[in-house]
């Protein structure tokens, strides 16, 4: 990142020099023709850095800021490829270099990349195989991501699904590997080259016991490349991990608050092949402590079985509940109490029950404990229950005599201004957030009660990805309301639901972790789900899943996109807009006016005549800070005072943060102390000015109205356009309580519902990142283009759509035609 900063320093560096002369020459041309020669002079430069940054692309996305460069890499053509041409693999998306191991320093020594072979004579991808032994700890503080593969290699379909095991060293073999991760509802492969860090001839982090044993080394590596690098592996939860290798849903117990049934909650997620971890709470002052008992503080162990014991003694005989746990350390770094390897308690076990539950004592980091011990000397368990989508269809037969989850899953996104409404403490906004319901029917076959176990998940979308972007988990949580018949007719629910409803439930904490879940026992019957940030206007993506043992229903519970049906319901006593002229007349005589000899009006004509009688309603000018947070911002009082310009006044937004501290930001700034003053000086560098309607929402109230595509308008569409504008501009008056000219975001839902609009989340949360400004408000004349553009295209659909069914056709020509216009 460093070589693309200062790529971009000696380029801003050029155009300073080359626009200077320009600007003295007054000649447009020679700028562009610079800028142009100078950014040639660099593609072949641009080409080699921009592969070092292309980590920060997230796998399995659709999009991508990186243009040519986002391409996606396909396993097979890549492998073909490499053995067409004979040659070894390199990846360019995550490069042998420091950008793959840090994003916030240069590691502290030389870091070696190499290939297996020349690390070891015979590398293999398994040594006889693979199992919990092969996952031992390197450098990287990521014991939570090998606590989950030690969990990982006791299911092979789970195993065999995130590492496919035709990979090899020996036959076709071109350095290429993939792996398989699950990814916010689906599964995506994630290639790499096998290339590894070391230090003096040895793997830096995870490795295997087996010297010559490489898969699960790569692994990580894959792993790593998803979240960018391999420092955004450290700090985590084997709960992401587990989830990531299965596509499950995880939640987690706090011991010394332990549910009284916890054992057989623990005993049934292993009957489901539940991947589960647990961990004591870490020593503020030392790292990884070791506590009298051998066990390791802030440490993640594997729970690799859950069981009741026989035990026979002279006195007694019946069941001991029982945990097994691995260090994934894997060495002699174990638990020394009760039932420790060779402790004298192992000789009331009946030898047949050592052999089931397969009893060893070697030193490998594997040891046995009570449950009751488990209680007292561990702080935390984590579980990860399985999809029904975490297996193959090969290994879903095999697992056909075991039970599985019921589950749904929805997507959704808070964006500031229009669906980030914050927790329930934020009332006026808390309804905006996107809202589920699920239906659950029949209650557990074992439940006394008659209730349902439910497990809700909330996961917000792709943030680890972009630490190295400074980019860190939202705090989350959810709320469940119980329904009533009468209370399915509202979608959404609004205001006055929330204020006279308690929740039946909800998250145990706002939290700011990848994950938030919780389980719950509720009756049949319909429920109300509203996942949130804390606090209001925090931006993010997220993914909620419901699971329970019997089937559940889920849909969102949202608007029915439309035009029309029942406006007049919405906002009663709404004042009855008026025409701009009482006369008809007088209106003909202002059509006239403007209109000229071919008796129509264009969009030019259309601009004078809404600027000069809509002056007062158009919004006033707005100074944003550079560095402002949602809601900084400041109304000007009077106009604003233009700043002289000359070529240097743009270039000194554009170059001026790579040249401060260089004789060039003396040159960039010149004798013109204003533009000094915006780089290093003014707080309020942003202006949003208006003047007058833009000409793109004039054109697009011509093109609403204009049949023929004649590009003008008759008096009769001038007519009809300015009984829609006086109606749309008495309502946003309803709203604009403080007539600034501008309404909040979380208003427009409401306002365009009095309009007419019946819109869902996803087309009101496109209308703020197209219409909203930075503080999350809705200008007069960008509310008019929100309107004009619905029922546009809602006009456009419903011509094609003849049997009223909600489908139209167009052929590409004719979407193109329709779209382009409007």
């Amino acid at each position: 990142m460093d070589e693309l900063k200062g790529f971009f320093k000696q380029a801003g560096q050029e155009f300073l020099n080359a626009a200077g002369q320009a600007a003295m020459g007054a000649a447009k041309e020679v700028v562009g023709s610079v800028i142009n020669e100078i950014f040639v002079k660099k593609e072949a430069e641009t080409k080699r850095i921009l592969p070092s940054i292309k980590n920060m692309r997230v796998l399995g996305e659709t999009q991508s800021n990186l243009g040519p460069y986002s391409e996606v890499q396909d396993y097979e053509t890549l492998l073909n490829s490499c053995l067409t041409s004979g040659s070894l693999f390199e990846d360019p998306m995550f490069p042998a270099s420091n950008e793959s191991l840090m994003f916030s320093r240069r590691p502290d020594r030389y870091i070696e990349w190499l290939r297996p072979h020349e690390i070891v004579e015979n590398p293999q991808f398994f040594v006889e195989g693979y199992s919990r032994f092969d996952v031992q700890q390197g450098e990287l503080g990521d014991c939570w991501l090998l606590a989950a593969t030690a969990n990982l290699t006791h299911e092979s379909s789970l195993f065999f699904r995130v590492i496919p095991p035709e990979q090899s060293f020996q036959e076709n073999y071109a350095g290429i590997f993939h792996f398989r991760f699950w990814q916010y509802g689906k599964w995506v492969d994630v290639i790499i080259d096998d290339r590894l860090p070391t230090y003096r001839g040895e793997l830096l982090y995870m490795h295997s016991a087996e010297k010559n044993e490489f898969w699960s080394a790569l692994l990580e590596k894959a792993y790593a490349k998803l979240h960018g690098s391999y420092e955004a592996l450290k700090g985590g939860t084997t709960c992401e991990a587990m989830e990531d290798f299965t596509g499950g849903v995880s939640e987690w117990f706090d011991l010394k608050e332990a549910p009284a049934n916890l054992f057989s909650i623990l005993q049934k997620a292993a009957e489901r092949n539940s991947m589960m971890g647990c961990s004591i709470e870490a020593d503020p002052n030392v790292l990884e402590a070791e506590t009298p008992q051998g066990l390791i503080r802030g440490h993640a162990y594997s729970i690799t079985k859950v069981c009741l014991i026989d035990i026979v003694t002279p006195n007694r005989q019946g069941k001991i509940p029982m945990i097994r746990m691995r260090n994934p350390w894997g060495n002699e770094a174990e638990w020394n109490g009760p039932w420790s390897d060779s402790s004298p308690e192992w000789r009331y076990i009946p030898e047949e029950q050592k052999q089931e539950i397969g009893l060893n004592f070697d030193r490998d980091g594997e040891f046995w404990m009570t449950f009751q011990d488990f209680l007292t000397h561990f702080d935390r368990v984590e579980l990860c229950n399985l999809s029904p989508e975490s297996f193959s269809k090969a290994a879903d037969d095999n697992q056909s005599g075991k039970r599985k989850w019921e589950m749904s899953m929805y997507e959704g996104e808070w964006t500031p201004g229009v669906t980030a409404g914050g927790c329930r403490n934020f009332l006026d906004t808390f309804w905006h957030n996107p809202q589920y319901i699920i239906t659950l029917v029949d209650p557990d076959e074992q439940d006394e009660e008659g209730n349902c176990t439910v497990i809700v998940a909330l996961m917000q979308k792709n943030r680890r990805s972009k630490r190295n972007m400074g980019m860190e988990c939202l705090t989350i949580g959810f709320a469940i309301y119980s329904l009533t018949d009468r209370d399915l007719e509202n979608r959404p629910q609004g205001i006055n639901f929330f204020k006279y409803k308690s929740s039946v439930g909800r998250s145990p904490h706002f939290i700011n972790t990848r994950e938030v879940c919780a389980r719950f026992n509720l009756p049949p019957g319909h429920y109300l789900i509203v996942p949130s940030t804390f606090d209001p206007n925090e931006e993010g993506e997220f993914i909620i899943r419901v699971f329970s043992e019997t089937k559940n229903n889920m849909e969102e519970n949202d608007d029915h996109v439309g035009y029309g049906d029942d406006s007049n319901k919405v906002v009663p006593g709404f004042p009855t807009p008026k025409p701009v002229d009482p006369q008809k007349e007088g209106l003909r005589r202002l059509f006239d006016s403007i209109a000229g000899k071919d008796m129509e009006v264009d969009w030019m004509e259309l601009k004078r005549i809404l600027d000069h009688s809509m002056r007062d309603d158009l919004p006033k000018a707005v100074v944003f800070n550079r560095q402002s947070t949602f809601n900084a911002f400041e109304t000007q009082a009077g106009a604003q005072e233009e700043v002289p310009g000359n070529a240097c006044g743009i270039l000194s937004l554009i170059c001026g943060p790579f040249l401060k501290g260089t004789p060039f930001e003396e040159q960039l700034s010149g004798n013109d102390q204003s533009n000094k003053r915006l780089i290093d000086e003014s707080p309020t560098a942003i202006v949003d000015e208006t003047h007058g309607f833009s000409k793109d929402v004039c054109r697009s109230m011509v093109a609403m109205l204009d049949a023929d595509k004649s590009g003008k308008l008759g008096f009769e569409e001038f007519e009809a356009l300015l009984s829609d504008i006086a109606k749309w501009k008495a309502i946003f008056k309803t709203y604009d309580t403080e007539n600034s000219g501008r309404i909040s975001g979380f208003q427009l839902r409401e306002a365009l519902n009095s309009a007419g609009y019946h819109l869902n989340n996803r087309v009101l949360n496109a209308l703020g990142h197209r219409y909203g400004s930075r503080d999350g408000k809705i200008a007069f004349d960008d509310f008019l283009m929100c309107a004009v553009k619905i029922k546009t295209y809602i006009e456009i659909f419903k011509e094609r759509d003849a049997e009223k069914n909600e489908t139209a056709t167009f052929t590409l020509e004719e979407w193109i035609e329709q779209t382009i216009y409007s």
